[in-house]
């Protein structure tokens, strides 16, 4: 069944071409297109298009859906072109008349339109919520550690004096800023195409307020041209989103592997959270982080992917959208995916203590040691070079008191200043509400 069908055969061929992968796909969308139609309902009786009788009947054909969907029953079966068509078809076979109305004053444009953007803006708050959750291990764990001692490296090269404090709390924070990309994707989410049809509105009297009010959505997208143009705009917002976090994910991931190492031994994972190897009897693998950096990687590409699919195409609607939930769609799985796997993995992750106790890291200290000597009174620069040929002449010695007098203080503060954005940020986010975790 097409909702398009008029009646003329289609080469099988190229209706399984041009079907794609939407039957899979649309599995996705159909607890939303549900939801749309339920509004979609409501607002023909409100305008007189229905009668109260076949929306009656109308909602409870959907609630049936409804009910499929949660037990895991419902299936669009390969005589269905997509999830719409299913719908559509059922509730014509179960309800007669009242099934056949409910396409009355829109498009399937605005129909598919309406229910990525209800998936879309559903999917912000999962991922936030999730997010939300790390953020405060990463946070916890800061706390924690803060006064745990590691050597900051640039260049790979052992710096200054850092802590695993820090080093937690700068991940909590930068995923904090990664939440205002997914911010803005739910704005872009948030707006109800529904009533646009295939992009020039309808002569019928519908209240596109109603729905909008109905389906939770902050605003109307007024322009039923503009609305259109919605498709492809809000995917390529949150593939935005999704690959500024993958590429924090990804470099946590890196640093931990780095970490885990034997040469740098600043963490251990359980061995139950290792792989072997096939030859090598004491090898205990990172796996779980490398996949997490290749997967975050990965991720990286989607906003270019989606951007080559769709970059040539003028307003209106284009069969090119299609291949959009194919880019898109199961990514977005697997980003929830290594949420949940980090959430899992980090609070076991265990720190090694009195890492800067070894002989190895004495030259972290040398700026503290440039300090003191700014304090007795030495210039900046002499004090530099004193300390300087002390390191190369063999007589250095670290300013250690630096790990009892100074560190622990400093990154106590930082905590309490994250944590405030953390808070600002759940007092005046959308995402960070009640409904977070839909």
């Amino acid at each position: 069944m097409k909702i398009w069908d008029k009646g003329i055969a289609v080469d099988k061929k190229i209706e399984q071409f041009t079907v794609g992968r939407d039957r899979e796909l649309d599995l996705y969308l159909a607890p939303f297109d549900v939801q749309a139609s339920r509004a979609q309902a409501n607002m023909l009786a409100a305008a007189g298009l229905i009668s109260a009788a076949e929306n009656e009947q109308l909602q409870q054909g959907l609630a049936e859906l409804t009910a499929q969907l949660e037990a895991g029953t419902f299936v669009i079966e390969p005589e269905y072109e997509d999830v719409h068509s299913k719908i559509e078809s059922y509730l014509t076979e179960h309800y007669g008349d009242a099934g056949k109305k409910i396409h009355t004053a829109r498009s399937r444009n605005d129909q598919v339109l309406t229910a990525i953007q209800l998936f879309l803006k559903n999917y912000t708050r999962r991922a936030t919520a999730r997010t939300l959750e790390l953020i405060e291990v990463l946070l916890q764990k800061a706390e924690t550690h803060q006064t745990d001692l590691m050597p900051g490296y640039t260049h790979f090269q052992a710096a200054m004096p850092s802590s695993f404090g820090l080093w937690f709390s700068a991940y909590a924070e930068h995923l904090l800023l990664d939440l205002a990309l997914f911010e803005a994707a739910h704005t872009v989410a948030d707006q109800n195409p529904l009533g646009s049809g295939a992009g020039f509105g309808s002569s019928f009297p519908i209240d596109r307020l109603q729905t909008t009010r109905e389906l939770g959505f902050g605003s109307l997208a007024v322009s039923s041209v503009g609305a259109q143009m919605l498709r492809g705009k809000t995917e390529k917002t949150l593939a935005f989103a999704l690959a500024g976090m993958a590429a924090t994910l990804a470099k946590m991931a890196y640093d931990l592997v780095l970490y885990n190492s034997q040469d740098l031994a600043f963490v251990e994972l359980p061995a139950a959270f290792t792989t072997g190897s096939s030859i090598m009897p004491h090898k205990k693998n990172p796996d779980v982080f490398e996949l997490i950096r290749a997967r975050c990687n990965a991720l990286q590409a989607l906003p270019n992917t989606l951007i080559l699919a769709t970059s040539n195409l003028p307003s209106g609607y284009h069969r090119d959208f299609q291949i959009l939930k194919e880019i898109l769609f199961e990514p977005l799985t697997q980003f929830l995916d290594i949420l949940d796997i980090v959430l899992f993995a980090l609070p076991q992750l265990r720190i090694k203590p009195d890492l800067l106790h070894q002989p190895k890291y004495d030259a972290v200290f040398s700026v503290e040691n440039i300090n003191q000597l700014i304090q007795a009174g030495v210039p900046f620069r002499e004090a530099y070079k004193q300390v300087g040929r002390a390191v190369e002449d063999g007589s250095y010695q670290p300013h250690r008191e630096f790990q009892t007098t100074h560190l622990g203080s400093v990154h106590n503060l930082g905590l309490e200043e994250i944590r405030a954005k953390v808070a600002r940020f759940r007092a005046s986010s959308k995402l960070a509400g009640s409904n977070t975790a839909e």
